[in-house]
């Protein structure tokens, strides 16, 4: 692991790491801030309706904090990647829902936390794609492809081959045979 990665990493990481702690800590604002954004969504989906909002906040504080501590330690990194930039997306909506609007100062502290948070998302994003310098799945897949292929069209030319040399000695040998079979006979004959 290079030394950016050993550094990149935990920084990324402790934004949300401490973004987790907070909502965890204080899972009682968190579910107010969810609580308009849970219901618009129980109406568009119906099974959602009944989520608890302080239940709901203690997941995404959790979920974010377990994430964050994964990517800082390198661990399954690409996975913890993904499910940030889910929790960031979610953070992002309510925040800027809830955000101040009514003020100028107000709209320009929710678009610079807007864009904090979609960067944030972005950084994640990279992470989530990061193969740390190993081949990803994709990669490995084709290979494996490639490399079964290769193996199949040699077996193929070495079947081949050795059909083509039973067959060779093959006809020598009922050459020979044929031979040995003259001979037998004519000394047959000639006797």
């Amino acid at each position: 692991m290079s030394i950016v990665r050993k550094l990149a990493r935990p920084l990324l990481a402790a934004g949300f790491a401490a973004a987790g702690v907070e909502r965890l800590r204080n899972a009682d604002q968190t579910a107010q801030q969810l609580t308009p954004t849970l219901d618009r969504l129980g109406s568009v989906v119906p099974s959602a309706a009944g989520l608890n909002p302080a239940s709901v906040a203690r997941v995404l504080g959790a979920t974010q904090l377990g994430a964050a501590a994964m990517l800082g330690l390198g661990k399954f990194s690409r996975l913890a990647g993904l499910v940030l930039a889910a929790t960031a997306g979610v953070n992002t909506l309510v925040e800027y829902r809830n955000g101040d609007a009514t003020t100028a100062e107000g709209r320009k502290e929710r678009r610079t936390q807007l864009l904090k948070n979609l960067s944030l998302i972005g950084g994640v994003l990279l992470a989530a794609v990061d193969t740390n310098g190993r081949p990803g799945l994709a990669w490995r897949a084709e290979h494996l492809v490639q490399d079964s292929q290769r193996s199949v069209r040699a077996m193929g030319k070495d079947a081949g081959r050795r059909s083509r040399k039973v067959t060779k000695q093959t006809r020598k040998q009922l050459a020979k045979a044929e031979r040995a079979v003259r001979s037998t006979a004519s000394d047959i004959a000639g006797s």
